[in-house]
């Protein structure tokens, strides 16, 4: 113990303290197994690499926004009457698109899985090392727009430039109000070929064009986000389902 106390200002000076957390275990290991001086410093030093590792991966996974713990392996690829092509989705979980800075483009009905498989994929992207950044698109276009009130845009949109992947969750809710079409235009225009999105939206892809006030920017910004994109139609209906009321229970049921 005093061994450890007086190491402990050389290990925090060098940012080693967080092998403290291991060492007594490995030092008993050490002893019993008989090990060598270096195969000791090989299992210290893995242990302080790992929790290295898994430091950034946290710092990464909060930074990206997800919303929960929305994972490949908890999506019900099995729930009846859902059509999707589940190699597509394993394919991009690779997250290769990412380096190939092209976008990943998936779209569907209300309630069939897209936002859990978009953050999923972000939840992989994480786990390469990958920065990512997760929002729904109704909340980014707020940012920008406040952005513009306040003089901070183009750093506003420079930061959105960083992450190697965006996400943007629900395009298309409602029909953009200029200058909102202006921002998104920007923010796709400055991330083409440069970083990858994967966006998200309840409209088919020919339906993109009425959420534009301004059909040109509407055709700019549309052509830069399909170009190589990945497109990933889902079919089904929506996995949410209300719970039965007490008086739902009681009506009778009609022949």
């Amino acid at each position: 113990m005093k061994a450890i106390q007086s190491m402990l200002p050389q290990l925090k000076s060098l940012r080693l303290s967080g092998i403290l957390d291991t060492l007594p275990v490995r030092n008993q290991q050490a002893v019993e197994q008989k090990l060598s001086y270096y195969e000791f410093l090989a299992l210290v030093l893995t242990d302080e690499h790992e929790r290295r590792d898994n430091k950034k991966l946290q710092q990464r996974m909060r930074k990206a926004n997800f919303t929960g713990q929305r994972t490949l392996e908890t999506f019900r690829f099995d729930t009846p009457g859902l059509k999707i092509n589940q190699s597509q989705i394993f394919d991009l979980a690779t997250c290769l698109f990412v380096d190939e800075k092209v976008n990943a483009l998936i779209v569907g009905p209300t309630g069939v899985g897209k936002s859990h498989l978009a953050e999923a994929i972000g939840h992989k992207a994480c786990l390469r090392g990958l920065d990512v950044l997760s929002c729904p698109f109704h909340k980014l276009m707020g940012q920008l727009r406040a952005a513009r009130a306040d003089g901070t845009y183009e750093r506003k949109l420079t930061s959105l430039l960083r992450p190697d992947l965006l996400i943007l969750d629900d395009f298309g809710l409602k029909p953009l109000q200029s200058p909102a079409d202006e921002d998104f235009h920007d923010l796709v225009s400055e991330r083409y070929q440069r970083g990858a999105i994967v966006l998200t939206s309840n409209l088919d892809f020919c339906e993109w064009g009425a959420v534009f006030p301004n059909h040109v920017l509407a055709a700019a910004t549309i052509d830069r986000l399909r170009d190589q994109a990945h497109r990933v139609v889902i079919e089904g209906e929506s996995f949410r389902r209300p719970k039965a009321t007490p008086d739902d229970t009681k009506r009778p049921k009609r022949n």
